[in-house]
């Protein structure tokens, strides 16, 4: 079937001159997609593109390039006629201070349609809330994030590695944060609840501050990895973990939509760019964005809440 695929290609497959500052070549692949932009603009920073939720395959200092799937980066598929047709976006994402402003630009693959084409299922894996057209999935994961954890036993001093994401087909490329977490020993908040902070003031993992917990390279932007060291709280008993995640618009950011940690002996950095850890200067004070307009209203991003567990921290002295 790929072979017809390839035969079917429209001659959108190769696409160049996108803009004064910038040229996109598109190779539409059977199963795949080879995307190269080259940026004119000294300022550019070609390590801030993606394609989807996917970083780029490779880049240097004018180029990005990526080669992907179409299973991958949240590419989206309708068909139109007798034409399938796979869509993305190309993201520049940008610091509030840059000279270069954030931009998307559409990214489009078009194939004859085989007659036996059918849609694909998807089958969740983790805790799912749906939201509008918007699937976020909350897991305990395995040592290397490579798939679900085995256990749900901790010992106090392992990790524990947790992995967000959202499932956007069917809506533009987003930013997935942990905006807030924290540990309780009930399954629901309550005002009573005795807590551990793990995640506070917009995005800043406070716990990395008095541990060696931090959040991981990004894989997706869609999808965002801590790895929690087993703290002393409610040893033996039962452990809900409570997050708000937020899905944001990469083009939207400031100090209230962040991934901060805090590296020892160097201070708080950004996860995504460290080059603009400035950002997180406000994770010891408070964060507080200088837009007015609040992410309820849906312009920008969507907020979900979840809870992971129970999960058990276990004392190994005993």
């Amino acid at each position: 079937m790929m072979a017809f695929f390839w035969q079917g290609a429209l001659l959108l497959s190769i696409t160049a001159a996108i803009s004064v500052h910038a040229d996109m070549k598109l190779d539409c692949r059977p199963d795949y997609v080879s995307l190269v932009w080259t940026e004119s603009r000294s300022q550019a920073d070609t390590s801030l593109f993606r394609l989807g939720n996917c970083f780029p395959t490779s880049f240097s200092a004018r180029e990005a390039v990526f080669s992907v799937y179409f299973n991958d980066c949240n590419f989206r598929t309708m068909v139109s006629g007798d034409q399938l047709v796979y869509t993305n976006d190309l993201i520049y994402v940008s610091s509030p201070n840059s000279l270069i402003r954030p931009f998307i630009h559409p990214v489009v693959c078009a194939y004859e349609r085989p007659k036996d084409w059918f849609p694909r299922i998807y089958d969740p894996v983790f805790n799912t809330y749906g939201q509008g057209d918007l699937v976020f999935h909350l897991g305990l994961m395995n040592g290397d994030f490579s798939g679900p954890a085995e256990s749900t036993s901790f010992p106090l001093g392992s990790f524990i590695p947790i992995m967000a994401s959202v499932e956007q087909n069917t809506h533009q490329p987003l930013l997935l944060f942990l905006e807030e977490c924290v540990a309780t020993t009930t399954p629901e908040l309550q005002p009573e609840s005795y807590i551990y902070p793990i995640i506070t003031n917009k995005g800043c993992l406070v716990d990395s501050k008095m541990s060696r917990s931090k959040f991981e390279a990004r894989q997706k932007s869609s999808e965002i990895h801590l790895s929690l060291q087993a703290f002393r709280f409610a040893v033996g008993e039962e452990v809900f973990i409570h997050c708000k995640l937020v899905a944001w618009d990469p083009t939207g950011l400031d100090k209230t939509k962040k991934a901060c940690h805090y590296v020892k002996e160097h201070g708080w950095e950004l996860l995504d760019n460290p080059a603009y850890s400035n950002l997180c200067d406000c994770c010891d004070s408070s964060c507080k964005s200088r837009k007015i307009r609040s992410i309820a209203s849906g312009k920008h991003g969507i907020v979900q809440t979840a809870v992971l567990g129970p999960l058990a921290i276990t004392d190994g002295k005993s």
